[in-house]
């Protein structure tokens, strides 16, 4: 993102000199042709519009300069004050005496008439003083104007970057969380099987090989398609069928015109995680975890559920207040701001489910059909 650049170049000045420049040489010529018996060609009307305002334009960097070098701010404006009303007089003097130069050369080159330097000086300086004030402290309104503006673009972009590196921080830090806990349990499995079935052992190695290969490709990306994310969660979910086998039925039912998608990294993992160990690891008869995702409007929804346990009533309010799963509800915060969802209810039949709903950005458009459904 780039900023504006915090100074006028030099082609906009003298554009925008010449639009004043040719806006007051018609309004001369309208008061002259209307109003006065004397009557002055155009173009020289024009020649001495042109001038003025192009003095200006010569004086506009100078002004600029005073403008960003003395800024009224709360400790400073006394001091700019003082500045500025000096610079205030000297400008304007200097202005006259461009413009009354010009003034005499064009009267005499293009209207045969010779004007006295000193009468025209006094004119410009003192009787249209205020207006040369007016235009001075124009200018500095319009420095003061676009330096605020950018400081203000810097600080979005700052905020904006702060942003972007806590959210990166916080994902980076839910992988280190993931890493050793499901490494420890998987090798513990690994280790049992070897006793009993190698050949099982050899398949779960098989399986966190190609798990953490992802995890390991994936590292600092902030957003995935969520046929990536629904990729990595199948190959997590097949680890911990191993570990629970007939105790854990998992479901998916995905609409195809989500998988295109953009969602944040590792967003689905450890709620499917948290129902695993939390809703079916403490139930005897095991129970079933369920994926769903579907589109409504512009928006995602991403569902977790399970059949387990669930939660008591101040258990469930304790986690709608953002004390439970806070890293993956900051993250939410932080990509959607309030354009997201994240809620927690108990579904009819017991246990816990976990509604995300956010903007169904990024997503490639996918011919309708029949939602795709598996059970394992």
């Amino acid at each position: 993102m780039e900023l504006a650049s915090r100074r006028l170049s030099l082609p906009a000045i003298l554009g925008v000199a010449t639009v004043f420049g040719i806006f007051s040489g018609l309004q001369a010529y309208n008061y002259v042709s209307l109003f006065t018996e004397r009557q002055t060609p155009f173009h020289v009307l024009l020649a001495l519009n042109l001038t003025y305002w192009y003095a200006w334009a010569a004086l506009v960097p100078i002004i600029l300069w005073l403008a960003r070098r003395y800024r009224f701010g709360r400790h400073t404006w006394r001091r700019a004050a003082a500045i500025h009303g000096i610079g205030v007089f000297a400008v304007t003097a200097v202005h006259a005496m461009l413009t009354v130069t010009a003034r005499v050369y064009i009267m005499k080159t293009l209207a045969g008439r010779d004007v006295s330097w000193w009468p025209a000086f006094y004119e410009v300086f003192f009787a249209n003083f205020d207006w040369e004030m007016m235009t001075y402290w124009a200018v500095v309104g319009l420095s003061h104007a676009m330096d605020f503006h950018r400081e203000s673009q810097e600080r979005a972009l700052t905020a904006a970057h702060l942003q972007t590196k806590l959210a990166e921080a916080q994902l980076q830090a839910l992988q280190r969380q993931l890493h050793p806990h499901f490494l420890f349990n998987t090798l513990h499995t690994i280790s049992a099987l070897m006793h009993r079935d190698t050949n099982a052992a050899d398949a779960m190695l098989a399986r966190l090989s190609d798990l953490l290969r992802l995890t390991l490709d994936r590292v600092g990306v902030q957003q995935v398609r969520l046929k990536e994310e629904l990729d990595f969660v199948e190959k997590y979910l097949e680890i911990e069928r191993t570990r629970y086998g007939d105790r854990l039925q998992v479901h998916f039912s995905i609409e195809p015109d989500t998988l295109d998608a953009v969602v944040p990294n590792l967003l689905l993992q450890p709620l499917v995680e948290n129902a695993v160990r939390h809703g079916i690891a403490p139930k005897l008869g095991g129970g079933r975890v369920e994926i769903l995702a579907s589109r409504s409007g512009d928006d995602l929804h991403l569902v977790v559920r399970d059949n387990g346990f669930g939660l008591p009533a101040d258990g469930l309010r304790t986690l709608d207040r953002g004390v439970g799963l806070s890293n993956t509800r900051s993250r939410l915060e932080h990509l959607y701001g309030a354009k997201h969802r994240f809620e927690f209810q108990r579904p009819p039949g017991g246990g816990l489910a976990v509604t995300i709903v956010i903007p169904a950005a990024g997503e490639r458009q996918s011919p309708k059909g029949s939602p795709m459904e598996s059970v394992a």
